[in-house]
């Protein structure tokens, strides 16, 4: 009989980590870039900066983020394989803003009990999510946090490395008066708000995961687990086909103050919110939790997940490429002259359109 190890005994399985490792290898392997000049296991993911140094003046770029309270959706569920999207979403676009390009990712994962199937699985969604956005899972950590965290509870994190060109950054310094508003469609609550919408529709409506919702056209559960969309490349084909002066990705906060952190100071954006239907997710949230609107706007993306602010000259081509891209996109404010000393604002007028 094989005696248990002292650290087995504490709690933490080696040989389970070790087989979690040998599970994921398949998935990070369809994220290799050809940069990518390790393999899964060193202590360090290594990243040849060859091609970077032979850009005119590269400016890297970095984000580092997690998935919040939707992973107690995930864990209820029994799915895991779909939070990738959302760690890999609330990172990546985070540079893409910017106008960098995503080289490079890494994830940790922290569990009370390493499951190698689950963690496998985890680390498959967070895989497929980079090879989506063209960046190389280039290496990750799973801890095993017995006592802290339950047997089946996880948190996961990641952070990212991209690049651009430093005469092409975009940001507030970009923007001008007479400049539009572009919405790009989100696909449902991504990562953010899970805290309010699991206490309005888990705890305070009593309402199950596996309920059917008819507004919803499926289970609750089904909804809220719907991954994060994942705009990198095609806000990367944006800035590269067209003139665009800033972006804006819509996480904690709403769409009125991300969009307000690239309006710089003697301007203004008003956003008609009758350019667009709100999506059922939201108004049921609204409905069922009597939640304000303000407090809905201060929260949840309302259906537009990224925004990008451009010239009104190259709104018809943007929309065009986008839509040929499958990412339905609309004009939904525009930018105007403010008072000189008055500091960057956006507000939100009018009423939903009826779906």
């Amino acid at each position: 009989m094989t005696q248990q190890s002292a650290y087995a005994a504490a709690g933490v399985d080696i040989e389970a980590g070790d087989r979690a490792v040998e599970l994921m290898k398949e998935s990070v392997a369809r994220t290799r870039r050809p940069e990518v000049l390790s393999g899964l296991g060193g202590f360090a993911g290594l990243f040849d900066a060859g091609p970077i140094a032979a850009m005119r003046h590269p400016v890297l770029a970095t984000s580092t983020d997690g998935i919040g309270t939707k992973v107690a959706i995930a864990q209820a569920m029994g799915v895991h394989d779909t939070i990738g999207f959302d760690l890999v979403g609330m990172v990546v676009d985070d540079l893409v803003v910017c106008g960098a390009e995503p080289l490079f990712m890494t994830d940790y994962i922290a569990c009370g009990r390493v499951v190698p199937e689950r963690v496998a699985a985890i680390v498959r969604g967070i895989a497929d999510a980079c090879a989506h956005a063209g960046c190389a899972l280039l290496g990750g950590e799973t801890a095993e946090h017995p006592g802290l965290l339950g047997p089946d509870e996880y948190d996961v994190a990641g952070a990212a490395t991209g690049v651009v060109e430093r005469d092409r950054i975009l940001g507030a310094e970009r923007v001008r008066a007479g400049d539009v508003v572009l919405a790009l469609e989100s696909s449902g609550l991504h990562s953010n708000g899970y805290s309010l919408v699991r206490h309005v529709l888990l705890e305070h409506a009593g309402w199950a995961l596996d309920r059917d919702v008819p507004e919803l056209g499926r289970t609750l559960g089904e909804e809220l687990l719907e991954p994060t969309r994942v705009y990198a490349r095609d806000c990367l084909a944006l800035v590269d086909a067209v003139e665009v002066h800033a972006m804006s990705h819509v996480t904690g906060g709403g769409l009125a103050n991300n969009l307000a952190r690239v309006v710089p100071s003697g301007l203004a954006v008003q956003v008609e919110r009758s350019s667009w239907a709100l999506p059922p997710v939201f108004g049921l949230v609204q409905e069922v939790g009597a939640v304000s609107r303000p407090d809905l706007e201060a929260t949840l993306n309302l259906g537009v997940g990224m925004v990008a602010v451009l010239p009104a000259a190259s709104v018809d081509a943007a929309v065009a490429l986008l839509a040929g891209r499958g990412l339905r996109a609309w004009v939904c404010g525009s930018v105007s002259a403010a008072g000189t000393d008055a500091p960057g604002a956006v507000s939100l007028v009018g009423e939903h359109a009826v779906a």
